[in-house]
This record gives structure tokens, sequence and C-alpha cells, in this order.
């Protein structure tokens, strides 16, 4: 710790270093373009720390070497620059960038000030400062009605939801890269290649999508070059992680104790575990169990290896890991061409042992101008291209519950230097030190190559022609290593490997023409186009057993002489879409959008192959009309309203056929089967599969698509010059038609089960963001925050579906009328403490001293399965973000919080730290609130008491297990240092920043939530906390 304060306070008087001139003093007055003077505005020598605020009356005076530039800037006016002069009179122009910034809407792009539905526009500087690999992970907690959920794991994947569970089937968003669509990873990417992102949450911003846009899109323009002088910028950052929280687990001796707990409560004697503990124990005057002391054998095995031990399994399976991110990018351009090039690499160590991520990519982005006829560039052509390596191993599923259960009495190695593992009576559970070492060579290797080239032709003003083709390419390989298991019980001597490899090819081919038309007050563009979207998809694998030599060089297929295997399978689907889209906006007051998307999906039934997408939205600044314009601290303020529709495809490419399978070679599952001979060409007669095949789905070409409605109701807002800024925006979201897989029934015959249209569901929420920005001397700030909140309740679907728990309701109640995902169970009701509380109870099979109760609901006097209610749900009351920047002459500061409130999360944890049955296999090792729970000895408990039986089935689905998973967290807390100009011209830097970061410091959580990450409940890699140390250096 010491050594971290004098590194911090070294890396401070570093960044206070500064370079003083001879200086003469300068007077001036600054106003705006009414002649009002501007007070508080900033005057700064540029380049330097040096600087000053204009009073009341827009007055200042500045010390200042002669020749030097002065910089004035405030909120709401646009920078000035000037050489500096005694008597200086400088105008400031108010900032119009609330009406000129530019943002990407798909295919095009528009005004900010014209847009008519609800786009948020994230702020990539902000994304880079989290030390994410992935960018859209980053975003978590930045974008209202978007919800990001990811554990700690290296590879930085992520889930995304926009506006909440839209569908029964994939409610992943579509991803626009370069005007490119894909639904894969984006931790693939680099990140530091982004240049801006904008999320397009209502269907009038969407819908020009069409068919894959009913989840929202998320756009992503990468950087390019821009004119001037060759820049190249070098980004490098090393990041150490560790535990945030931490799973607290028995020790050896607490074992024991506990153990010795639920034998005495049982009326059993604890010194038959089987285990090796010996118990010296009695009983006080006053009748109750006391433990005197604990011994163990000294060896737990009869032939003398596994000595016993106190083994900390998180200690032996975790580490401090290691993450380094290097970013090196070039960039120039000209009137002619420009370019961008960048090279990177990113590598995460996590802090389990063998697991690990790693990222190289390169990137090119060109464009020229090859022809240009008068103030015409009339073809322009350019491309983005990306190549990226990316390599993981993971860790073993379930790795840390195996953690968990692993007993603390078994040593790592024998005696012989053999990993360890169970013998006698202990479960059988692998070491975890010797799973990670089996799984260590499981690497897989990802390679992806990804952009797209265009041309541009521009024959008239304002009219362009631009065609593009765009790729998608994946490969993985792996070879997935099944080593013998030597250890204790457990052991099995079988090994194999089998390698594998999937190739996943997208491809698209567009062409829009755009035309864009500004006569006097009025404004508009108008756009069509086609696109043409083609993805294959296969994969195959061999694997083979018994190979005599255990070495990753030496297990290929060819070298097993044991029994070989083969898989492999294949598919693709083809979307061809026909798009059109009108903007107008008249005098910056009135505003209208009309967009229409025709698609055409091989994936539908050929009745239904086709599907349109139509959307509307308005908009109307208010501030523009005469009753506001003489209001001076209103700055923008605009009323939004949309309707559209969007689809949804995600199903399988051969949904809508009726599918056979060959049904040979299974006598030992039941009995050889030969099927039927099917007519599988559709006429009586035809073509027919020989017998030993099954129908294993009925086809339907009246198979069509999910089809969103969505309505948006939005208001924008600028105020004070733009230094109080937001919106407002409420929706309301239908999805019908519903696609869903209806599982066959007998009277439909063999094989019935069938993908069909029959679900529907709705979604409303309430989104808000709101910032402030200023300036208070030489202090700059801008503090902004964000809420979200919706609700989802599924209206129909099948009753068949809707009773038998596949998307909610455990199979005991229908799910229709509740969210997707709740749960219906028994109501926890504290702890039988006495006798007396057992009889006045209602009968409960299993009740006893010590046992849960659980509420008589209907007041029958029996407890059965009729007292479950709606105890789940997996939406939350509200998510919202915060995030604040300062900076102070040449130091930036970052605080950025992120939370969920009013959440449910199901603990299964909970099941090992408070039941010591609660798997029904006995002597796995539990948490640490055992020791807590309720004895003769401590009355006042509210855990069960410990038994080695559960008579009482208290792991049934119940409230005990649900609890608040509300939580904020402090995901980035950063300091940076810019060195001055001055300093920086002197070593042939335009900049050199140096920072120092610290990822998920804190988190604040529900003082009843038991577990150990409300974010993570369960079993999930560990988010860790990580601190960063990172430069930033420009030529």
């Amino acid at each position: 710790m010491k050594q971290a304060k004098r590194f911090i306070l070294s890396f401070l008087a570093l960044a206070l270093c500064t370079i003083m001139y001879a200086q003469e003093a300068i007077t001036g007055n600054v106003v705006d373009q009414t002649g009002e003077p501007v007070i508080g505005a900033t005057v700064m020598e540029k380049g330097t720390s040096n600087g000053t605020v204009t009073d009341f009356d827009g007055n200042f005076s500045l010390k200042v070497a002669a020749g030097k530039t002065i910089v004035f800037s405030y909120i709401g006016y646009q920078t000035v620059e000037l050489p500096a002069a005694n008597g200086m009179k400088v105008t400031m122009q108010d900032d119009a960038f609330s009406l000129n910034e530019v943002v990407v809407t798909g295919y095009t792009t528009q005004r900010k000030a014209d847009l008519t539905g609800a786009v948020s526009v994230v702020s990539v500087s902000e994304l880079a400062k989290q030390n994410e690999n992935n960018p859209i992970k980053a975003m978590q907690g930045r974008v209202p009605g978007m919800n990001i959920s990811a554990d700690g794991a290296p590879s930085g994947a992520a889930t995304v939801r926009i506006r909440g569970i839209g569908t029964l089937n994939n409610n992943d968003p579509l991803y626009i890269i370069d005007g490119v669509p894909t639904k894969a990873g984006m931790h693939e990417l680099n990140g530091n290649d982004i240049e801006s992102i904008q999320v397009l949450k209502d269907a009038a911003s969407a819908s020009i999508y069409g068919s894959r846009a009913a989840n929202g899109v998320i756009i992503i323009t990468t950087k390019k070059g821009k004119e001037g002088k060759i820049k190249i910028d070098f980004d490098a950052s090393i990041s150490v992680q560790t535990y945030a929280h931490k799973m607290e687990v028995l020790n050896a001796k607490e074992f024991g104790q506990v153990m010795w707990q639920g034998y005495v409560n049982d009326g059993l004697d604890p010194n038959m575990n089987g285990l090796g503990y010996h118990y010296d124990w009695s009983y006080n005057p006053q009748g109750m169990p006391v433990l005197n002391g604990i011994t163990m054998n000294k060896y737990l095995d009869p032939a003398g290896t596994t000595p016993a031990a106190d083994t900390d399994w998180f200690k032996e399976t975790t580490r401090t890991g290691l993450i380094q991110q290097y970013n090196v990018s070039l960039s120039s351009g000209s009137e002619k061409s420009s370019s961008f090039f960048s090279v990177g690499y990113y590598g995460n160590k996590g802090i389990i042992k063998q697991s690990d991520f790693s990222r190289i990519s390169a990137r090119i982005n060109t464009e020229y101008k090859l022809l240009k006829v008068k103030d015409l560039d009339v073809i322009t052509v350019g491309e983005h291209f990306t190549l990226n390596r990316t390599s993981e191993v993971i860790a073993p599923g379930g790795f840390l519950e195996n953690v968990l259960q692993f007993n603390p009495s078994l040593p790592v190695r024998t005696i012989n230097g053999d990993y360890a593992g169970p013998v006698g009576g202990y479960p059988d559970r692998e070491n975890p030190l010797a799973r990670l070492d089996r799984n260590a060579d499981n690497r897989y290797t990802y390679w992806r190559l990804f952009g797209d080239a265009y041309i541009d032709i521009n024959p008239l003003k304002d009219f362009h022609i631009r065609s593009s083709f765009g790729l998608d390419y994946s490969q993985k390989e792996q070879r997935i290593f099944q080593y013998p298991i030597t250890e204790g019980t457990v052991a099995n001597p079988i090994n194999g490997v089998e390698a594998k490899q999937e190739h996943w090819t997208k491809w698209m081919w567009n062409a829009i023409a755009t035309y864009n038309l500004e006569k006097g007050k009025h404004r508009g563009d108008a756009m069509v186009g086609m696109e043409i979207n083609r993805e294959d998809d296969k994969w195959f694998s061999g694997k083979k057993y018994d190979y005599a030599v255990l070495n990753p060089d030496y297990m290929w297929p060819d070298a097993g002489v044991g029994e070989a295997e083969a898989f492999g399978n294949g598919g693709g689907y083809t979307l061809v879409s026909f798009f059109g889209k009108v903007n107008y906006t008249y005098d910056d007051k009135y505003m209208a959008s009309f967009t229409i998307r025709h698609d055409g999906s091989s994936r539908f039934g050929k009745n239904h192959r086709y599907g349109t997408f139509p959307s509307i939205s308005a908009g109307w600044r208010i501030n523009q009309e005469k009753f506001l314009k003489d209001v001076s601290w209103i700055d923008n303020l605009k009323l939004r309203a949309s309707w559209g529709q969007t689809g949804n495809q995600e199903i399988d490419n051969i949904a809508r056929y009726t599918l056979y399978v060959s049904n040979y070679g299974e006598a030992g599952f039941g009995g050889q089967s030969y099927g039927t001979s099917y007519d599988i060409a559709g006429t009586n007669g035809g073509q027919q599969l020989p017998s030993g095949f099954k129908r294993n789905q009925l086809g339907n070409d009246d198979l069509k698509w999910e089809t969103t409605t969505q309505t948006n109701l939005g208001l924008d807002f600028g105020l004070f010059r733009n230094a109080l800024y937001g919106s407002f925006e409420w929706y309301y979201k239908k999805t019908k038609d519903i696609l869903v897989y209806m599982p066959g029934i007998g009277v439909m015959g063999e094989g019935s089960s069938q993908w069909i249209n029959a679900g529907e569901m709705k979604n409303t929420g309430v989104e808000f963001n709101i910032g402030y920005r200023g300036e208070i001397g030489k202090l700059s700030y801008d503090v902004t925050g964000n809420f979200g909140t919706y609700r989802n309740e599924i209206t129909k679907i099948p009753e068949t579906l809707a009773a038998n728990g596949t998307f909610g309701g455990n199979g005991v109640k229908s799910v229709i009328g509740h969210p997707m995902g709740a749960q219906v169970g028994y109501v926890y009701d504290g702890i039988f403490k006495s006798q007396a509380e057992i009889d006045n109870h209602a009968t409960q099979n299993g009740a006893g001293l010590g046992r849960i109760r659980w509420k008589d609901l209907n007041n029958d006097g029996v407890i059965n399965e009729a007292d479950q209610d709606w105890i789940y749900s997996p939406v939350p009351d509200f998510t919202w973000g915060l995030n604040i920047y300062l900076q102070y002459k040449d130091f930036d500061f970052t605080m950025f919080w992120q939370g969920v409130q009013g959440v449910d999360v199901i603990s299964d944890l909970k099941k090992e730290t408070d039941l010591w049955s609660g798997l029904n296999i006995t002597n796995l090792n539990k948490g640490r609130r055992l020791l807590e729970a309720w004895s003769p000895a401590n009355p006042g408990s509210n855990i069960p008491a410990v038994s080695t039986m559960d008579n009482n089935n208290e792991k049934r689905v119940s409230t005990y297990f649900v609890e608040n998973g509300s939580y904020a967290k402090l995901r980035t807390i950063q300091l940076g240092y810019n060195f001055p100009k001055s300093i920086c011209e002197k070593i042939h830097l335009s900049r050199l920043r140096m920072y120092l970061s610290a990822q998920n410091l804190l988190t604040i959580k529900s003082k009843n939530f038991t577990g150990v990450d409300p974010e993570n409940a369960n079993f999930g890699y560990p988010i860790p906390l990580n601190i960063t140390f990172g430069l930033n250096v420009s030529f």
C-alpha cells in the first residue's frame, strides 16, 4: 500500500510540472453577437494552463508572452483563437452544434437536430476510459433503455437488450459496422478503431433495416483519415485484476463443525461420517450437545497416499490477472484521398488460472476521389476492412461451483505428487486444479475478416449513387482434449481428442441512390435502395480415442488407435430487400420522415415469404416559434412522435421444412425403430425415403415474420446556452405472430413438432437522460445521468406452452399476463422455532424444529402445490447511470456509476451456502453461512438447521432463494494528466497524456443480499477489480 501511495504521489508531482515564461499583462472584453457581455468565459494561453475568466462586464486581464495565441471558450459558444494583443475586442458566436451535428441513422447521415426518432449517441471517448475489450460491454449504464449483462470472463462477451425482451426467440440487436450488418460478437473487433456509435431504439429510426430490426440497431462507424499531415497515435495500458468479491466457504475445521451439527441434529452418531473426522463431544447440564474437539486421520485413504489437509481451493485456482493493451494508428488525408491504418493487441490473463483471451487486429480504411469535375467529386471509391485473430481458453463450465463443493480436507496432491481426488466417503468431484490443467489445451483460434468496399458516383449536385459489397467471414478452429482423469474415485482412463472447424460466411451487396434538396426554408432528402444478404454456415469435426502419447503435438486424429467418430452440419439463408426513406424539414421548425422496407427471406414459407415494414415520424422544434423565439434561455425544445413496424426472422434456416432423420442403430436407446416409408417428393408414388427414417418436424408453408409495432413519444431540450440538456422518451411496443416451436402431441403422429406463429408480447417504458455542463474559473465540468424503466408482458401464447414452464410459470401457472421468465413458487414464512409453532401451522410434510415454514396461501390447512404464487420477475424497477467529468487546467477526472434497482435474482448459490443437503449429495463443501444456522444453541437464526436429509424439500422454488439484486457500482474512476503543449513540442509530440484508473472499485448492494455479487449472482466468471495505468501519445 505504501508503494502504491508513493507511485500516485510521484505521478501527481510529475503532472504538476510546468514551464514559466516572461510575461506581460493584456486586457480585453468578450461579448456575444448581440453585444451582451459573456460572463465567466475561459481565456487561456493556448497549450498551457495559464488562464483566467471574464468578469460580470466581460472584461479580462491576463499575463501572457508576446506573440502567443489566446483561446476563448464558453459553453454554448464557438471557441475563438486570436493572437495576444492589448485591448482585445472578442465576439463569440452561438455554437450551432445542436443543429449541425451529424449522426448515422441507416444507410445515410442526418443532422441531429432533424431527428424525429429515438436515437442515442454514445460518447466513444467515455467508453475508452473503461478499458473494456468489448466496446458494447462498456456501454453498460450509458444508454437509457439499453440493458447489458456480462460476467468477468476475459473475452468480455456481453448480452444486450434494447427496450427489454421483445420476443420469445433471439433478442439480440442488429449491429451495422460501416454499413455491413452482423450479429456476431463485438469483442472480436478493436474498439480503438471506432469513431462513433449510435443506438436506434424505436421503429421510426430502425425500420430502415426491416426484418432484423425489432430488437433495435446499433450503428458503429470506424475512423478515417482526416485532411492534414500524417498523424500517429499510440495508446497503451496495463491492468492488474483481482477479486472484487469472493465466495466465503468452509475451511476443513469449519466443515467438520457443521457436519457434526448436522449429524447431532438428526440424532445420528457424527463419528460414523466416513471422512476421517473424529469428534469429542458431550451434552451439557441443559441437555444440549457440545463439541469439545475435532481430530482427523493423518491419511484419508487406506493406502496412506492422501494426507488430510486444509486446502483453500479458491486460492489454489485463482491468481492476480493481467491485462495488456497496445494500439498504434496512422492517419492522413488530402483533398483527393484519406487513409487510416491501425494495429492492436489485447491480452487478458483472467483471475481463474489457465483462462485467457487475446486478440490481434489490423484495420485499413481508405477513400480515393478518382474523378472531379468542377466542384463535384464524381467518382469516389473506398473500403473499410479489418482482420482479427482471437484466441481463448475458457474456464471449464460450472467451475466456481466445483471449487466451492470440493472438500477442503483433500490436499492438492498426494504424497506421490499426483493430483489428489475423492477417496472413501468423499463425493465424486474432480480436483479443481487438475481440472484446470486438463482444460488448458482446449484453446480455440478464431479468425475474422470484416469490412466492405464501395463506390460513390455523384453525377449531379446533391445526387449520389452508392454501391457496396460487404463481407463478414469467420473461421474457428479448436481441438477439444479429453485427458484421463487420474485422481481418486473419479478416475477415468479414457482419452481422446475432437478436432473441430466452424465457418461462417456472410456477404451483402447493396445499391442506394440519395438526393438532397435545400431551397429557402425547405430542406429534404430522399433515398431508395436494394440489398441482398446471404449467410452460409458449416461445421465439421472428427474425434478419435486412445492415444499412446498424451501430448497436444501428437494428439491429432490420425494418431489415435481407438474408435473414430465424425460429425458435421451446415445451412444458410438469403434475404432480399427493397427500401426507401424521405425526410423533410421546414424552417428548422417542422420535421417529418417516412420509411418503408420490403424484405423477402428464404426462412419463411412460400405463402408469406415477403414482409413490409413501414414507419412515419414527425418533430416540432417549439423554440423556433414566435412565442418562444425571444426566450433566450431556451436553445432547443423539440417534440417528437413516431409509429412504425419492424420484423424478426431469427429462427432455424430449415424451420419451414418437414424434416426426416435416420433411425438406424438405436438398439441401445430403446430398441430398433424401422420408421415409415415417407413420400419426400410430396406426391403419391413419388420419391420415397427408405425404411429406417422417421419424421422429426412438420413443415409449415404459412410461416411468416414476427412483426413488432412501436409507438414513441419524445422530447429533446437544451437550456441556458445548452448547458442543461437531455431528452425524454415514452414507448409502447407490441409484438405479434411470435415464432414458437410447438412440441408435437401424440394424436398428430410421430414427429409432429412444428414452427408456428402463435405468440404476442408487449413492452411499455420510459427513458430519460439529462446533463449539465459549465465552467467555474479554470474548472470545466459535465455531469450526465440517465434512467430507464420498462414493463414486459406475454399477452398470448398457445396454452400448452403457457402452462409447461418453457417461458415462465414453472409448469404450475400460465405465464400469460406476466413477464417472460417469471417464476412461481412457495412463500417462505420463517423457521419453525418451537413445537407450538409446528402444531399451530398448517399440515406440512417435513415440518420440524429449525425447518423452513411455508405460507398456507389458500388457508386450507395443508401445504401443497396449491400454495404457490408468482414470486420472481426478471424485470427491474429501473436502471440508471451517472457520469461525472471534470477538467482543471491539464488534469481530467472521470467517475462513472451504474446501477439496477428493484430487480429479483434467484440465488442458486444460496442452496449451497444455507442448505447442507440442498443438492441431495452428501459431504460437498458449503458456504460459511451454515456456521450461523439455527440450532437449540442459536435459536435466533433464520438459516435452516443443518441436516443430512432434506425431508422438508427445502430446495424447492421459493422466496427463500429470491433476493433483492439491486446494486450501484463505481464502474470507472480515472485521473488523467495532459502534458502542456510546450513540453510536448520539445519532445516532438502533439499530445502526451497519462492516466490512472480503477474499474469496479466499489459495489453498494442490498443489506439483505446474501450472495457475492448481485450483478453476477451465482457461478458466473467473477467480475474483477481492475487497476489500470495508461498512456496516450500522438505524433
